[in-house]
């Protein structure tokens, strides 16, 4: 099965400056411009380069040239020599498949196969929903092995379908190869919105026109527990998108769920995902900015025995860090005004860049600030499907706290 036509791709040999080399024998997948020390020839998209060690001249790693990004080699192996073909990329799918198979053994059909650079694939998304794989892709590295990919792709997990979503970066720069955003590049999607399963509750993405592949999967399991900490419980889920915890907490027997979002069109498809599962209790919305929609509830004297806070990424760049911790500050305190006692309290984190150290600290400093006590439940990170191999590739964090 050929997807793309044959893009033929050459061999660089590159050397890095010492502190570079450093990090590289760390197993680190980054190698960014300013870290060559030298290089034979000018590389193109794709193109396979080899690290070679300064003083021995021995193989340290190999990756993907990226003339598009500041990280200009993407690393996909280190250690011995290795042949990168359609077996290797076969492993690689095979690897990251194994590690996945203990979720699979639940009532669970949604889950994310590869995982960038922690899958040794920088830059390469694959998320199952049901029968359909979307590949969503981050560099332009990756066009010239893609058929080698997708065939173990389909091997392995058999899906019937395969669409290609492009990063906006990708995307900027017109059809590539003949190949768009949303492509439907093996088998027949009949529609495109999927109904899945996590851990027994339904749910449901848009494959073609839905943010990232469709859905976000990292938080399968901290959904999961606030369905069961949920049973007859008032539950307030901010910046609730498509109804994630939403959906959990009726399913667990919840007595009233409201849905905070800024998109009314989010708010949509979390009541049409509560709609897919049987529950009793009721389940309203409310179209809001996240800060004024809490201020609000507080005026209003509003309390909920759990309240779920969980915002998109504050801090995209380094310059938005300190914006981002004082954002998830005030998000803490006006969570903490609206928890009844004995309530819980559920805080969450999706920025890299803010260590979960730091991310717990303020949110615990910022609960005693209110003149709260807490006692924490527990601390999650990542689900099994979005496994860590390097520093920055850990984002997810989540406290559950119990408020005096």
């Amino acid at each position: 099965m050929n997807i793309l036509p044959t893009i033929k791709t050459k061999r660089l040999a590159i050397k890095l400056k010492p502190s570079a080399e450093k990090i590289v024998k760390r197993k680190h997948p980054w190698v960014f411009e300013d870290s060559i020390a030298k290089q034979n020839i000018e590389g193109d998209t794709g193109d396979l380069v080899i690290v070679y060690d300064t003083k021995k001249n021995n193989f340290l790693a190999c990756g993907l040239y990226d003339p598009y990004s500041p990280i200009r080699v993407k690393l996909i192996h280190f250690g011995k020599p290795t042949q990168i073909n359609e077996d290797w990329f076969a492993a690689k799918v095979s690897q990251a498949y194994e590690i996945r198979k203990p979720l699979l053994k639940t009532d669970t059909n949604s889950y994310r196969l590869l995982f960038g650079e922690n899958d040794n694939l920088p830059g390469f998304i694959a998320d199952i929903y049901d029968n359909v794989l979307v590949v969503k892709l981050y560099s332009h590295i990756w066009f010239p092995y893609l058929n080698w990919i997708i065939k173990p792709l389909i091997d392995i997990t058999g899906c019937d379908c395969i669409v290609l979503r492009l990063s906006r970066m990708l995307q900027s720069k017109g059809e590539i190869y003949n190949l768009k955003d949303g492509q439907v590049i093996y088998g027949t999607l009949e529609n495109e919105v999927i109904i899945f399963r996590e851990h027994g509750v339904l749910f449901s993405a848009n494959v073609i026109k839905g943010h990232k592949t469709g859905y976000f999967l990292d938080h399968r399991h901290n959904r999961k527990r606030v369905g069961e900490l949920a049973k007859g419980k008032t539950v307030l889920d901010v910046f609730s998108y498509a109804g994630g915890f939403s959906v959990h907490a009726l399913k667990g027997g919840a007595k009233e769920v409201i849905s905070l979002d800024i998109s009314k069109q989010a708010l949509d498809m979390a009541k049409e995902n509560s709609t897919l599962n049987i529950h009793q209790g009721k389940h309203k919305i409310m179209v809001a900015d996240a800060f004024e929609g809490l201020q609000s509830l507080i005026d209003t004297k509003k309390k909920f025995d759990i309240v779920v806070i969980d915002p998109p990424s504050f801090a995209k760049r380094e310059s938005e860090i300190q914006k981002a911790k004082n954002s998830y500050a005030r998000l803490a305190v006006l969570g903490s005004k609206l928890v009844v006692n004995n309530g819980i309290l559920v805080l969450a984190s999706c920025s890299s860049r803010v260590i979960a150290e730091d991310f717990f600290d303020i949110s615990e400093e910022s609960i005693i600030s209110t003149g709260r006590t807490f006692s924490i439940l527990q601390k999650t990170k990542h689900d099994i499907d979005h496994p860590i191999n390097f520093p920055e590739g850990a984002y997810l964090k989540c406290g559950y706290y119990r408020l005096n």
